[in-house]
């Protein structure tokens, strides 16, 4: 729907675990303290849900977009974000930022999704790309991140628009293990609600 987007998170979070060593045989436990960033259209289901996710896993979240009532983030999932962060000692943070730039600088992992929503065209299309063109992920924005950093993107993409193919197409990027793990995610969840471990 266009509030959340659960089963994406699973695949992210287990893509992101896998790409820093994290689980049973890994190196660390949870993600914890990690830096994330979004850029690009604050409204809508995707970002939502990765800063409430973060919360949750107790992550850095950073997120850029532009400004203006198309953009905004719904007041009730800020209001969430601050309720989850509050819930614990251990819960993340989740930032709005004032560029692309502030929301990257040092983070693990920058995430993108598609700036145009199906039917968007002409004169609406062009006002929206040049909105959004200023957050879009290249390799300048990428370079301000960890060395080690990684891209992510839910797909569909759109190279050119909210990133480049350099980037997309890049060594950093990780959008097509991020796309294996929906599959193995949701046969996960399955497995557990056969099994009624979870109800």
């Amino acid at each position: 729907d266009d509030y959340a987007h659960p089963m994406q998170m699973l695949a992210d979070m287990q893509v992101m675990m896998e790409h820093l060593h994290i689980g049973p045989g890994g190196t660390a436990d949870g993600l914890q303290g990690i830096k994330f960033a979004f850029c690009g259209d604050l409204n809508n289901n995707v970002t939502y849900d990765l800063m409430r996710t973060g919360c949750i896993m107790g992550m850095d979240v950073r997120v850029a977009g532009p400004k203006g009532e198309d953009f905004a983030i719904e007041q009730s999932v800020l209001d969430e974000c601050a309720q989850l962060s509050a819930a614990a000692s251990n819960a993340g943070t989740v930032k709005v930022c004032e560029t692309a730039e502030e929301a990257v600088d040092g983070v693990d992992f920058v995430y993108a999704d598609s700036w145009m929503s199906y039917g968007v065209e002409g004169e609406e299309r062009d006002k929206r790309f040049n909105q959004l063109l200023p957050y879009q992920v290249n390799s300048k924005l990428m370079g301000l991140a960890a060395k080690t950093a990684k891209f992510m993107n839910c797909l569909p993409a759109m190279r050119g628009e909210e990133q480049t193919a350099e980037v997309i197409d890049g060594p950093q990027s990780i959008v097509f293990d991020q796309a294996e793990n929906r599959l193995h995610a949701q046969k996960a969840l399955l497995v557990k609600l056969i099994n009624k471990e979870i109800v």
